[in-house]
């Protein structure tokens, strides 16, 4: 019934459809991230191969559309740019901490949006957002284990982690803020930037060693090639069309369904804990993500 009612608002609700199921497609994201990194194709440079074939596709759609990158200026290369950082710190996050970890510190990115909406856009923070959030919260301790103590960013992957939420936030204001954007030219510049700073980064924090050999790249092209063209680049097209129509807030809680996936998927394929914590936890944060679909049924009934 909430899907029903999702469907009925129009553009808004198709939205908020994207980015559940776009949410839940990242819940997988972390498994080709560490098969990259299996095959030798180490850290930052593992999410460049990842979005490499995207990024060639899109080459010639930016060539073409040049006369748009332009009239977009800084607000479109910002927008590309937060989103590049955003999958580069999240991506690489992966490969340093616990799944669940790097996905739970990521949304936090929620609340960094609502915060971000309500200063810059002066859009409101309405009662069912904060009850989402409240839920999404409670779902995220109860996983980090708060009567252990203050689950704060451990290592470097969770501290990727939560930059990367951030960023993201700010990626999802932009949009907000300047929807004569184009998707098709947003995601351009998304995988633009990517490209961008995972040089940087590669450049800068890993040693020439872990540079990726050749023969790395070719021996996962047969999986990595129809991933990126017929999963991936559709997923962030798809995303991207969907932000501008709902408040950062809003779509950080919808994107929360990927960490039920993401925790489901490393409890069943990696040495994760998957428990009545787990269960406990992905029930509070899948309320999160549906809250301004369902409260406002209840109060009118």
């Amino acid at each position: 019934m909430a899907l029903t009612q999702i469907l009925k608002e129009g553009h808004q609700g198709l939205a908020r459809v994207v980015c559940l199921f776009g949410g839940a497609i990242w819940g997988l994201y972390w498994i080709p991230l560490r098969e990259l990194d299996a095959a030798g194709i180490l850290g930052v440079w593992a999410t460049g191969a990842f979005h490499l074939l995207p990024l060639a596709l899109l080459i010639p759609v930016v060539l073409c559309r040049r006369q748009y990158w332009r009239d977009g200026g800084l607000p479109l290369q910002a927008t590309g740019a937060a989103m590049g950082l955003a999958i580069l710190l999240y991506s690489t996050a992966f490969l340093y901490t616990d799944v669940v970890r790097a996905l739970l510190l990521f949304y936090l990115n929620p609340i960094w949006g609502a915060l971000l909406a309500r200063f810059w856009l002066k859009e409101e923070i309405t009662l069912d957002r904060m009850i989402g959030i409240a839920f999404g919260l409670t779902g995220m301790v109860i996983l980090l284990k708060i009567d252990h103590g203050i689950p704060w960013p451990r290592g470097a992957g969770d501290w990727l982690a939560l930059g990367s939420g951030l960023a993201w936030a700010v990626s999802a204001t932009l949009t907000r803020r300047y929807p004569k954007l184009r998707t098709v030219d947003i995601v351009g510049g998304w995988f633009f930037w990517a490209a961008i700073f995972t040089v940087i980064a590669g450049s800068l924090f890993t040693e020439p060693a872990t540079l990726p050999a050749l023969g790395a790249f070719a021996d996962v092209l047969i999986w990595l090639a129809p991933l990126s063209l017929l999963i991936v680049l559709p997923t962030y097209l798809g995303i991207t069309w969907g932000l501008p129509q709902l408040n950062p807030g809003t779509s950080g809680l919808l994107f929360m369904t990927e960490l039920s996936v993401g925790a489901l998927s490393a409890a069943l394929l990696t040495n994760e804990v998957f428990g009545i914590r787990e269960t406990l936890g992905i029930l509070f944060i899948s309320f999160a993500a549906l809250a301004e679909v369902i409260l406002p049924r209840f109060r009118r009934r």
